[in-house]
């Protein structure tokens, strides 16, 4: 895609620790559109004796060299190949490849929005399906009808739920389940842990069931909860998708971790 590639060069033209800043499309064409005016060329005839004729700028080539040196800069960014494509040829006017692919570069920027609207954006799509059965299956009634709030609600419920029946335990629920089923501490009477690797004393481990915790009580103190409250907004459609993802990695960990028990 096209602002695909163009991004795709704007990356590779800096550190990969650096932030790149978006392409200020509209500047980039006036500026094209400019240098099409400066490097624009006419034709002179020859005299009565040699016959023929030869184009010659219309300004002074020094104007033009200098508006060059700018130009060269956004085609190597726009069409990072403008230098050595096989285009008809044109080498009796001055700077013909620099306008030929100013002419380019201009119809694909100005083109763009048209191509990605049309195109797509070649970007991943979220299928609501793919989601794990805990959360898509408890939702799909909900969702189809619109009520994106309560079905976030109810695929933290069926979370919850499925996490108790695995861990045998009704005294706690959602983020504090959760957080403390996947301690790094070991297994006691009346709290199991779930296990998503063996305790083989590592980082790893440490990371994986401290990270998995965390995110259990984020899920339920930042998504769950302020939707439980905020009965009367209901979500944007998209952004409901998103948080019902969060929930199906959730849901992923439990149903995939082992469960410890104190011996």
């Amino acid at each position: 895609m096209v602002q695909a590639v163009i991004a795709e060069t704007l990356r590779s033209r800096g550190s990969d620790d650096e932030a790149v800043p978006e392409m200020n499309r509209q500047w980039v064409i006036d500026k094209l559109q400019a240098f099409l005016e400066t490097a624009s060329v006419k034709y002179l005839r020859g005299s009565p004796l040699s016959g023929g004729g030869y184009h010659v700028l219309d300004r002074p080539e020094r104007e033009v060299q200098a508006a060059a040196q700018i130009i060269e800069q956004i085609l190597d960014r726009v069409l990072p190949h403008w230098r050595t494509a096989d285009w008809p040829a044109n080498d009796s006017q001055p700077y013909w490849r620099h306008r030929e692919a100013t002419n380019r570069a201009i119809a694909q920027l100005e083109a763009e929005q048209e191509l990605i609207e049309n195109l797509g954006s070649g970007a991943p799509q979220l299928d609501a399906a793919t989601l794990h059965p805990w959360v898509w299956g408890s939702v799909q009634g909900l969702w189809s009808s619109g009520h994106y709030r309560e079905a976030i609600g109810m695929a933290a419920r069926a979370i919850n739920a499925q996490a108790q029946t695995k861990l045998g335990r009704r005294d706690a629920s959602e983020a504090k389940l959760l957080s403390d089923a996947f301690s790094t501490n070991p297994p006691s009477l009346g709290h199991p842990r779930l296990r998503l690797m063996l305790d083989d004393g590592s980082d790893t481990f440490k990371n994986r069931h401290d990270g998995a915790g965390n995110f259990a009580r984020g899920v339920y103190s930042a998504i769950r909860n302020p939707i439980a409250h905020e009965i009367d907004e209901e979500l944007d459609e998209n952004e409901a998708l998103e948080q019902l993802a969060a929930f199906s990695i959730l849901a992923r960990w439990v149903d995939a971790a082992t469960v410890a028990v104190a011996i």
